[in-house]
């Protein structure tokens, strides 16, 4: 097992990898990624059996802590993406290829977020087995609301309540890409008004991505009178649709926009025969705090949970 830097030009075979793999998706990929690659110094590897690439692992320099690589900082996930070959002893002995590489960098710490188990096409948990055999440790642990497309769970009377509701309000949902900017401007007020935070994406870098993903990047919007109350922006991955932003306007939590914009996206994943839809995590300084009020609203939809699973290897 061979290990080195990422290089630009490996860029069509990550890619090219990432689409192949069992546990790869849109994240992962180097057209996502290259969107602010000014903003990260980039530290992603490359792993080969022989010449064969087998492997990719997207990473960078942390930028709150010197001397320590993470999955990369510009995905909400990272993890080793493989095409299926890292196996048991094979999966160990990529991890402690990746490990002295950066040791022999003079990095002291790897932190590595964990694929979650919804965007896997098939079990590929031996990177979990392999952190423990390195001496990793879990130093946090985030708690997303999914729902399960095939067996979902029954919604409350509450959310079904509220969207009759929405209905009988005529609040309409389509998917409309070119609406992007309008919702961006509310979606930046909501943040601001509630939680005193932006996006993590500007305006601008999420039309790039949706211009480099389109079919991937989804705009679902709520109207009434042909004004946004509401919507999300989804990412559409082999095995689910997650809700990257959620918001609604005074207005939109009054008609109850966001049962209807739900329940659309739960239909849409269900008639593409995706197995899951996320809702996203619900927690605060770093996994430490549920916010149970917005955990609770996305669980009456008929989801459960699911984790999101943050390790970290000392390599002093």
């Amino acid at each position: 097992m061979r290990v080195r830097a990422f290089d630009p030009q490996d860029e069509p075979a990550w890619d090219q990898l990432v689409a192949g793999s069992l546990c790869g998706t849109l994240l992962h990929t180097r057209r996502f990624l290259s969107y602010h690659r000014q903003r990260f110094h980039d530290l992603s590897l490359c792993v080969y059996d022989d010449s064969d690439l087998v492997a990719v692992f997207p990473a960078a320099a942390d930028p709150t802590e010197a001397g320590c690589v993470t999955s990369h900082p510009g995905a909400t996930y990272g993890g080793i993406v493989h095409d299926g070959r890292l196996r048991g002893a094979l999966m160990i002995e990529a991890v402690q290829g990746v490990c002295r590489y950066y040791k022999d960098l003079g990095l002291s710490r790897i932190r590595y977020r964990a694929i979650p188990r919804i965007y896997q096409r098939a079990p590929v948990d031996d990177d979990l087995y392999a952190l423990f055999r390195a001496g990793a440790h879990r130093y946090r642990c985030d708690l997303s609301a999914v729902v399960d497309l095939g067996n979902r769970l029954g919604p409350s009377r509450r959310r079904r309540r509220c969207l009759r509701t929405a209905l009988a309000r005529g609040v309409l949902v389509r998917e409309d890409p070119t609406r992007l900017g309008e919702f961006w401007t509310l979606l930046e007020e909501n943040l601001l008004r509630r939680h005193q935070v932006r996006p993590v994406h500007t305006l601008e870098e999420i039309q790039l991505l949706l211009s480099r993903f389109p079919g991937q990047i989804r705009l679902i919007i709520a109207l009434t009178a042909e004004q946004i109350i509401g919507g999300v922006v989804l990412f559409e991955t082999p095995t689910a649709l997650h809700s990257q932003y959620i918001c609604a306007s005074e207005l939109g939590h009054s008609a109850h926009a966001l049962d209807a914009v739900l329940e659309h996206c739960i239909a849409t994943g269900t008639n593409a025969s995706l197995r899951w839809f996320s809702m996203g995590t619900s927690n605060e300084c770093d996994g430490t705090v549920l916010n149970d009020t917005l955990y609770r609203f996305k669980t009456e939809f008929g989801a459960g949970g699911v984790v999101h699973e943050f390790y970290q290897i000392d390599l002093r």
